[in-house]
């Protein structure tokens, strides 16, 4: 017969099998929940990696970049200046943050970047539009490099938000805000890119054709390519050209260039360009304010003493 003390045994052997099965079921659940966590954790992260590419926004339209083409972009933008009348303030600004980024102060490149958000809202006049979209492209950009995900993740949603409410009028084109600032863009990127800028450009003007500043800018892409390439400049650009100066009166660099293209024609514009450097005289110093062309119209016109004085005031 099987005593109490037999049936105490077994009871505590049957106890200690249940505790190891128990204990086995645990680790193996535990097991099971880490490596599903971790494989959320990958999915998402890469999910976020592939909405961060697909950003139309400096940190993809810039890849494998120099320091020294950094310095270099950064020199190019300290000549442009940032005065308030700029149409292109935002869009400095926005270049501004990813170089600064780019040579390593994510501090300064985030103030930057917060100072296209103000400007471009402050010159639109709104407070959100697709002219944002690049900006909140690059702030997604920069919180996820910091490691901040739920910044990035924020300004994500703000581009989307965008994209919905502000869709492009072509459906297998970029948005012309987007095509107009890549455009801006290739144009401080060498002289190379200024042909893809002025196609850009084109290309935002046909969506949008209402924006003079775009018409200029591309003219100017143009103009800066056939000296690039010692190429002679199209009756068809040189018409774009003269429109250009007469939508854009106070673009003086567009007015500085159509007065060399005539001049280098043989047509009599030097009390033109008197006048003409007279006004620029009274603007703020920049890259941009038409200064360089006319004093290359001078050396076409061999008016060497006309250059002097005027690079001496």
């Amino acid at each position: 017969m099987i005593g109490v003390e037999d049936y105490d045994q077994a009871s505590v052997k049957i106890q200690n099998v249940l505790k190891v099965i128990v204990s086995v079921s645990v680790k193996v659940s535990e097991q099971f929940s880490l490596s599903n966590w971790c494989l959320f954790l990958s999915s998402s992260s890469s999910q976020t990696l592939s909405k961060l590419e697909a950003l139309e926004c400096h940190f993809t339209w810039i890849k494998g970049i120099t320091r020294s083409h950094l310095l270099a972009k950064r020199v190019k933008l300290e000549d442009i200046g940032t005065d308030e009348g700029n149409f292109w303030l935002g869009s400095i600004y926005n270049l501004w943050g990813f170089v600064l980024y780019e040579l390593g102060s994510s501090k300064d490149g985030h103030q930057y970047f917060r100072k296209a958000t103000e400007t471009l809202q402050r010159l639109r006049k709104e407070d959100e539009g697709p002219w944002l979209m690049v900006n909140y492209g690059n702030l997604a950009w920069l919180h996820h490099h910091l490691g901040e995900e739920a910044k990035s993740q924020d300004y994500l949603s703000k581009v989307e938000a965008l994209k919905s409410k502000f869709p492009s009028p072509s459906q297998d084109e970029l948005h012309p805000e987007i095509y107009a600032e890549k455009a801006w863009t290739l144009m401080k990127s060498g002289k190379d890119n200024e042909l893809l800028a002025a196609d850009y450009f084109q290309r935002s003007l046909k969506m949008q054709p209402d924006m003079v500043q775009w018409q200029s800018s591309r003219v100017i892409a143009l103009a800066s390519a056939a000296k690039y390439w010692d190429t002679d400049l199209s009756d068809d650009v040189l018409q774009e050209i003269r429109t250009a100066r007469e939508q854009d009166p106070e673009n003086l660099y567009v007015a500085a260039v159509e007065l060399k293209e005539r001049g280098i024609k043989g047509e009599s514009v030097k009390d033109e360009a008197e006048t003409l450097g007279q006004k620029i005289l009274l603007q703020p110093v920049s890259s941009y304010s038409g200064l360089k062309p006319l004093l290359r119209l001078y050396r076409v016109l061999g008016s060497l003493d006309e250059a002097i004085v005027l690079t001496e005031e």
